[in-house]
């Protein structure tokens, strides 16, 4: 029996930096009455709350919410209120270190980019993310931009030589997020056995990038029985097969 449903946000409970429908939240709120529910994600804290809580019923049920921004860098429990238990920062050398091996590595990999859409670079204190297409970037433009992650592997390929010494994954539909070295999905997903009580055996994951290199990859990497998804309208037939297994109705 499953304690704890660890899911994704961008590609897997919503479009890349696109709100949650009526449909998932309705689909949230329904699993948060029947088990513990955490989602660790690249996005930064503002994304979780402009994604994610604020498509979501308000009530006691959010005491069995979890939210984990920056790959787990970060970690946010509710009581009354949402609070934050901890930041795995970057320091400031490290930053420019990173910044510029990705300026480098962009370079290098020949790879090309049209158009963009706002800043490439975003500091999220915690993890340093490159959006290839900008911050702001149209869904549509990012989909089409590289869908078998090939042009981003490229880029991997070269950070993971120049940035040796953070972790390097792919996450969204077109950005790669750099953290401080172990701390990832991973991480995160041992936060919470530690926070919450829950073994890892008693968890399962969902994600749209459940594969080497993917920054979804580290949560299957730590031990946890995880399920890799399309998009969120496959996350939302899982949700359905969960709650039904826990005894509950996830059309009422």
């Amino acid at each position: 029996m499953k304690k704890l449903v660890v899911f994704d946000l961008d590609g897997t409970l919503a479009a890349s930096k696109a709100s949650l429908d009526a449909e998932m939240g309705g689909l949230l709120s329904r699993l948060l009455g029947v088990v513990k529910v955490a989602v660790i994600s690249g996005g930064s804290w503002k994304q979780f709350t402009d994604q994610l809580l604020s498509n979501l019923p308000k009530g006691g049920r959010l005491a069995n919410l979890s939210l984990l921004p920056t790959c787990g860098t970060q970690f946010f429990e509710y009581k009354d209120d949402w609070s934050k238990l901890y930041s795995e920062d970057l320091g400031d050398d490290e930053k420019t270190k990173i910044v510029d091996s990705l300026h480098e590595a962009v370079k290098e990999a020949g790879v090309e980019i049209e158009k963009t859409w706002g800043d490439q670079i975003e500091d999220r204190r915690s993890q340093i993310t490159f959006s290839a297409l900008g911050q702001h970037a149209p869904l549509d433009a990012k989909e089409k931009w590289d869908p078998d992650f090939e042009k981003r592997k490229k880029i991997k390929a070269i950070l993971d030589r120049s940035l040796s010494k953070f972790s390097v994954r792919l996450g969204g539909s077109t950005s790669i997020d750099v953290t401080k070295p172990g701390i990832d999905k991973a991480y995160g997903i041992r936060m919470l056995r530690d926070v919450l009580k829950v073994d890892l055996g008693e968890m399962m994951f969902v994600g749209d990038a459940v594969f080497p290199g993917g920054n979804d990859y580290p949560a299957k990497e730590a031990g946890v029985a995880s399920i890799q998804v399309r998009d969120p309208d496959e996350t939302k037939r899982v949700i359905e097969a969960v709650i039904l297994c826990l005894g509950g109705d996830p059309w009422s």
